[in-house]
């Protein structure tokens, strides 16, 4: 049986590239998704072997889609796609319980065998990041966990994003006062004041892109 992968990206043109890339290898591109939301419903829905991710996706970004993967279907392995190599992200990535890393520079020599070895029980990183983590567990370099929470980190990515808190209401189910509670809360918790400050909170933290 040929190892089921749903790819997901908001590049067309990207998407493109990896199926071929991975058809050619054997496997099956079962389906694609254009944001992180897509992604987790179709995880949920098909349970592939591997959701391959990128990070910075729309609506929900590629972190956070493999932690609700890993809940919605816990079979399927998690690969995230980045072009970030500093090791806090590694770090956080590992933390989420991501099975594999990869370099999108890295992308055409490592994604055939990292889905490979994700799928028989490995962690996978780009050769390029594996010296990162190395030397930051070695020096005991200290990344404190995100202070948010799952639905904070949501409203996060969506205020940085431009939606109102009546659009954020809408996609999340909630209250307009509930999200502009959650936005509040988000300020208080990171100590910085106003819209444009959570924006560049959200792309350091590599959420959305600049």
């Amino acid at each position: 049986m040929r190892t089921r992968i749903l790819l997901a990206d908001d590049h067309p043109i990207v998407r493109e590239g990896l199926r071929a890339l991975l058809e050619r290898e054997g496997f099956d591109v079962q389906a694609e998704a254009a944001d992180g939301r897509e992604a987790v419903r179709l995880a949920r829905d098909l349970s592939p072997h591997v959701a391959l991710l990128d990070l910075v996706m729309p609506l929900l970004n590629g972190l956070d889609a493999a932690r609700e993967i890993r809940r919605a279907s816990p079979r399927t392995k998690r690969i995230l796609l980045t072009m970030y190599t500093e090791d806090s992200y590694v770090i956080e990535a590992i933390r989420a319980g991501i099975n594999g890393y990869v370099l999108k520079t890295q992308a055409v020599a490592d994604l055939a065998q990292a889905t490979r070895e994700v799928c028989q029980g490995r962690v996978y990183l780009s050769p390029g990041i594996s010296r990162a983590v190395i030397e930051a567990y070695i020096d005991r370099t200290e990344h404190p966990p995100d202070p948010l929470s799952r639905r904070e980190r949501e409203v996060l990515q969506l205020v940085a994003e431009g939606k109102t808190s009546k659009e954020i209401a809408h996609l999340l189910g909630v209250t307009t006062k509930t999200a502009e509670v959650h936005r509040v809360r988000i300020m208080k918790k990171l100590g910085i004041q106003g819209t444009a400050a959570l924006v560049r909170y959200a792309i350091r933290r590599g959420v959305v892109r600049p």
